[in-house]
């Protein structure tokens, strides 16, 4: 063969090969790769290694936790320590807020809402939210997220429609602390909150914790208007059914075990646990107090019910205390008492009771786990107080509580050592 023969062969398939090359690129060049996140997927262009997948902690029992910010979960030395305290202590959960009083969100989104004028969230937000709740879960710490529902003064402050209203001038209402809330009716918002609680649930979080679930409770009530109570169809006339009907607008209890039936109903096939923080006395009355709570319509909805029973919290004179922030035990133990008796009488009405092997009834487990104080307010909370706390919750039948501290501040001592 001759050298010019071989020399154009060569030619040829040099030019081949830049071909190949370049319409079918080798897989070891490639940067781009897909994870998958829930139900969402999310392309990158990175060389950094695929994150691990979302492993969810069973509840433990007992549950024992503490509140932890956002802002603190933003800090590593803050965090660190709080992680150390639960690590070493008889704690073994840790409630980390989600969506604070603010209504800013503290972990990055997934889908975020399309804002109409452009307003970006500011705020203590964790960035590596998921990692810090793996690094939780390595150490079997059991992550709760906490979601401050209709009080949200971000969200209103950029959807004013959904927003409760003074019906002096039709502006936005606030409180005395000049916060906002959202019209609990304001069905739009409840979809918000339901996929704000699935992108938390496929970040990590165990169980979402749902607070502020109520109408507003301090400021110029006469004031409030609530433009998104939805009319009700009733039958009108005494003993037999009639034909005639008129509407009337539905109750504050009515309109929020409504949105309670919405959120459980959106998140049952999700598999994840919830609870709901109520008013403290809203185990000892029997009224909504005006911001819609009533215990009853709570039960069906969440795996747990979480009273604030602050003793200071209550009303000087409450079943004879001068000042019931002085009687920790005694508060608690009342509180927790009659609400586990309530709790019975409303699984017995629904005939929600099993029977044993002798033929005896019995009502199913409490799902009462209680937030209990652990901040100076009325008197001075130190181990005794925090304690006593804890040993009522015991003396009732309960074995779950968690610690709230709003600064974060916790009694240390009040804490067995793991």
């Amino acid at each position: 063969m001759s050298k010019f023969l071989v020399s154009i062969i060569l030619v040829i398939a040099t030019i081949i090969i830049v071909i190949v090359f370049v319409l079918f690129p080798p897989s070891f060049l490639e940067s781009t790769y897909s994870v998958s996140i829930s139900t969402t997927e999310i392309s990158k262009v990175d060389s950094a290694p695929i994150p691990s997948l979302v492993v969810h902690l069973k509840t433990p029992e007992p549950l024992k936790a503490l509140y932890m910010t956002s802002c603190v979960a933003s800090q590593e030395s803050w965090r660190s320590n709080l992680k150390k305290l639960i690590d070493t202590t008889e704690l073994n959960a840790v409630v980390i807020d989600i969506k604070d009083y603010t209504g800013i969100v503290s972990f990055p989104r997934l889908l975020v809402p399309e804002y109409s004028n452009g307003r970006q969230e500011k705020g203590c937000v964790v960035s590596d939210m998921k990692e810090y709740i793996h690094a939780l879960h390595e150490k079997n710490i059991y992550v709760i997220g906490r979601i401050s529902v209709f009080q949200d003064p971000f969200y209103t402050s950029i959807f004013p429609e959904f927003a409760v209203k003074k019906i002096s001038d039709g502006q936005v209402w606030k409180d005395f602390k000049g916060l906002s809330f959202i019209d609990v009716g304001a069905k739009p918002y409840w979809d918000y909150i339901v996929e704000l609680s699935k992108e938390a649930y496929a970040l990590g979080f165990d169980e979402l914790n749902y607070d502020y679930v109520r109408y507003p409770s301090d400021g110029n009530i006469k004031d409030a208007l609530y433009t998104w109570t939805p009319n009700q169809e009733q039958s009108s006339g005494t003993g037999q059914a009639s034909t005639t009907q008129s509407s009337r607008l539905m109750t504050k209890a009515e309109v929020l075990e409504s949105f309670f039936a919405y959120l459980h109903d959106s998140l049952k096939d999700t598999g994840v646990k919830t609870s709901v923080d109520l008013f403290g006395m809203t185990t000892t009355v029997e009224n909504d107090m005006g911001i819609g709570q009533v215990l009853e319509l709570s039960l069906p909805y969440f795996d747990y019910i979480s009273p604030m029973v602050y003793p200071s919290h209550y009303p000087k004179t409450w079943n004879g205390f001068t000042n019931p922030a002085e009687y920790p035990y005694e508060v608690v133990k009342i509180a927790m008492t009659r609400g586990i008796e309530r709790e019975r009488e409303h699984n017995i009405s629904i005939g929600n009771f099993s029977v044993d092997i002798n033929g005896a009834t019995s009502t199913p487990s409490s799902k009462f786990r209680p937030w209990l104080q652990d901040f100076n307010l009325g008197a001075t909370y130190d181990v005794d107080k925090v304690r006593a706390q804890i040993q009522a919750t015991y003396d009732v039948g309960l074995t779950s509580w968690m610690l709230w501290s709003a600064a974060n501040k916790y009694t240390v001592s009040a804490l067995l050592l793991e």
